[in-house]
């Protein structure tokens, strides 16, 4: 693949551009793999009219399967769909329909993401005034299990807690940020992370373009990760991949908690390691917890 600047692109390269359905057309998906992008992320969150209109979605019901169909005709076969469940049950969506059209399209890639209500966003406002219900804690629960279970029937692999793929199709760029392996981020907002620094550029466009103008930082901040909070987010970051955590015997402490969690539904073991299942990372932020405080104590 040849990059602007005239320099081949390794074939381990993987370079994903981020597209709403809407604003996917062939003119610019084109040129985006003449320029060496190789995957594409849609943001179709759903196939129900009704639930985009209500998100404030302009590419409706059809605008998915269309953005697929161009994305491959421009020679793009990795392809990942976001879909949202957790939406209000008023709107009338069928989840299992919109599992079922996903599956459909046959995409390698397929990202979950759960609706939460933030206070100072509209929707918080809108539950907050009772003018919005949103779907209570065990609805929410099982289309989450539903997804796993209907995409993992059809192939799918559920590597991460958000994120199913064909085998081979796991998204490389993202599988760093879990592994808490070093990376760089470029342009206003972007994060990098050099353990233990973590560091975050100016948000604002017009703060950042200034600051780079003049040759200066375009740092906003930084921390260092170390200590406790290291070790929590290195339990979290492991527990949240397929891969898990190595099993260290059934005498060690880790050992005795995943039993627990075994005995629970929440975990299981494999190929030497503790992972867990789609009920397990339901509770992962408690699960992280437990684990941080048993590893902390041998």
């Amino acid at each position: 693949t040849l990059l602007p600047d005239g320099a081949l692109a390794s074939e381990e390269l993987e370079w994903t551009a981020e597209a709403n359905p809407e604003s996917l057309t062939a003119e610019v998906c084109g040129a985006w793999a003449a320029a060496g992008v190789n995957r594409i992320s849609l943001g179709v969150q759903s196939f129900h009219e009704e639930t985009l209109r209500w998100m404030g979605r302009l590419h409706g019901a059809e605008g998915g399967p269309r953005a697929v169909a161009i994305a491959r005709a421009a020679g793009i076969e990795a392809i990942s769909i976001d879909l949202i469940f957790g939406v209000p049950d008023r709107l009338g969506r069928s989840w299992d329909d919109d599992l079922r059209r996903a599956v459909d399209l046959d995409v390698p890639h397929v990202s979950l993401y759960g609706l939460t209500v933030e206070p100072r966003t509209a929707l918080g406002r809108a539950v907050r005034e009772g003018r919005e219900s949103p779907v209570d804690e065990e609805e929410y629960r099982a289309q989450y299990l539903r997804a796993a279970e209907v995409l993992v029937a059809n192939g799918y692999v559920h590597y991460e807690v958000s994120n199913f793929s064909r085998p081979g199709a796991e998204a490389r760029h993202n599988s760093v940020y879990w592994s808490g392996a070093a990376y760089l981020g470029l342009g206003n907002g972007a994060h990098s992370f050099a353990p233990p620094v973590r560091r975050w550029n100016q948000r604002e466009w017009e703060a950042y373009a200034a600051a780079a103008a003049a040759c200066g930082s375009v740092e906003e901040n930084r921390e260092e990760v170390v200590g406790e909070t290291r070790a929590l987010e290195e339990a979290w970051l492991h527990l949240r991949t397929r891969s898990g955590v190595p099993d260290a015997g059934a005498d060690s402490a880790l050992g005795r908690l995943a039993d627990q969690w075994i005995g629970r539904g929440l975990a299981e073991r494999a190929g030497g390691r503790i992972r867990l299942t789609a009920e397990g990372w339901l509770v992962l932020d408690d699960l992280a917890v437990e684990l941080d405080a048993v590893e902390g104590s041998g």
